[in-house]
């Protein structure tokens, strides 16, 4: 017995850098496809211009935060109607539940900025570094004039990407063409350049060196996805039935040398090869580095290249494709006793993604019948509690108000204030004449607001009186409601 002791496991292992291999295939367009569909949404939006007239920004997709306000073509949402953006997220992370539970991690694979932005920098990495076997002999070889050379290129690509993905993100908050301007001569302000900064860095390192890292460790999302999916949703999978046992594939021998071997083939025959020949083309192709062989992984991002690449393979040794496949657990025990799979949209439509499409749809349609039935002035009123209310020379009694009245157009209007649901009470605005004020566009006018009940009236006998206070904006139909209430004597 050895007196050498192991030495204990360490508690960090360094990372194998993964380099994916080119492929070809339907999965491997759509990604394309896609990326390239999200890339010019991301840099595009914010140079599309939209007319909203004179004194408005005319930037179509605009985050205002001068104004406090959210232009997106022709909707503009202001801060009190922030449910607006609450309802989006929600709807964001039910459309997420949904395509998880049909689909498994179609997000991950497709649409997730990590991915897309690590597809974009391996694709730089392909073209300046060579494929998979050049890749590693160069990350192998010893640094000299050629490997650095290759590096910095490289990283002076993936640094101009960077660059431009966070110079992207900072136009959506101002107008893209005068923050282009100011950045480019030096007048921009400190935020911007810090933002970009700080952007510029997280994509050069999240995309060009973490890459996988990041959804292993970081995103939490693969921890909780298993609470989406069940027995039938569709993901990507390997047909164990079908391709064990694997092995390298056979060549036919030459018919002499075949006859004389036959009897030693039967002697030494074994359980019949399966259609995987243990090439490793999928894990080859695999962003994450693993082995798809090896079942459902919390690493598996649903991109199905490995599908490309068996598929393939499995042409050219003349096999069926379909050796990994988008399939269901349900369709595996289906197909190993025999019978067929089901259909993708009987997966697709079931309970559980109905339910979500069903909450998903219907917070959209809420969402749309309060954008259009929103009004275009706002009113907000609150009674001054100190006093409460103040007895006039003559008996009177009179309530002060705060008021404040958003016109949300984008031109000046003329608003008539009346009171509801009482009568008897006089009402006056603070520096305007008669009952009505004018307020400019896109502006919001704070001025005190007094009601009066004349002496002896049940108004200065009561308590308390509810009463409603309405605006009306007689050019546009415009009008605004709120409930408020007018303090008595009690008497």
């Amino acid at each position: 017995m050895s007196t050498e002791q192991a030495s204990p496991p360490g508690l960090y292992a360094a990372r194998e850098p993964i380099f994916p291999k080119r492929v070809k295939g339907r999965f491997r367009n759509l990604k394309w496809f896609v990326m390239g569909i999200t890339l010019a949404i991301y840099y595009v939006t914010p140079w599309l211009r939209w007319d909203r007239g004179p004194n408005m920004p005319d930037q179509a997709v605009l985050v205002d935060l001068a104004n406090r306000r959210f232009f997106f073509f022709w909707i503009e949402i202001w801060p009190h109607e922030f449910y607006f953006v609450a309802g989006l997220l929600v709807m964001a992370g039910l459309g997420l539940f949904l395509f998880t539970s049909a689909l498994g991690r179609v997000w991950c694979g497709y649409t997730c900025p990590q991915t897309v932005w690590t597809d974009l920098f391996i694709l730089v990495e392909r073209w300046i570094e060579g494929d998979r076997n050049n890749r590693i002999r160069l990350h192998r070889q010893s640094w000299n004039a050629a490997k650095l050379r290759l590096r910095l290129f490289k990283w002076t690509v993936w640094l101009i990407i960077a660059l431009l993905t966070g110079g992207a993100w900072i136009f959506y908050f101002t107008d893209a063409p005068s923050l282009l301007r100011d950045l480019v001569t030096g007048q921009a302000h400190p935020v911007a350049y810090i933002t970009m900064a700080v952007l510029t860095g997280t994509t050069f390192l999240f995309g060009g060196f973490a890459r996988e890292q990041i959804c292993i460790y970081a995103c939490p999302w693969p921890r909780i996805q298993a609470a989406m999916m069940d027995e039938d949703t569709l993901t990507v999978a390997y047909r164990e039935w079908r391709g064990e046992p694997r092995g390298k594939k056979h060549h036919q021998a030459p018919q002499s040398a075949a006859r004389d071997t036959t009897a030693t083939n039967a002697a030494n025959a074994g359980p019949e090869q399966g259609d995987c020949i243990d090439c490793m083309a999928c894990v080859n192709v695999c962003p994450m580095g693993i082995d798809i062989r090896d079942g459902q992984q919390l690493e598996c991002i649903t991109c199905a290249l490995c599908i490309d690449a068996c598929d393939d393979i499995m042409e050219k040794i003349g096999k069926p494709r379909g050796l990994i496949d988008y399939m269901a657990l349900s369709d595996e025990t289906a197909e190993r006793a025999g019978a067929k799979p089901r259909r993708v949209l009987q997966h697709i439509l079931r309970p559980r993604t109905i339910l979500y499409f069903t909450l998903w749809s219907g917070i959209g349609v809420l969402l749309v019948v309060a954008l259009f039935m929103r009004s275009a002035v706002d009113l907000n009123v609150s009674p001054v509690r100190n006093p409460l209310f103040v007895t006039m020379s003559d008996g009177a009694i009179r309530n002060t108000y705060e008021l404040r009245l958003r016109n949300k157009q984008h031109e000046v209007a003329q608003y008539a204030i009346a009171v509801e649901g009482v009568a008897g009470l006089d009402l006056r605005i603070e520096g305007a004449e008669g009952n009505s004020v004018v307020v400019d566009a896109d502006e919001t006018l704070a001025a005190r607001l007094y009601l009066t009940a004349p002496a002896g009236s049940q108004l200065t006998g009561a308590e308390s009186t509810s009463i409603r206070l309405v605006v009306t904006d007689p050019g546009n139909d415009a009008s605004a409601s709120v409930e408020t209430v007018f303090h008595g004597k009690g008497e």
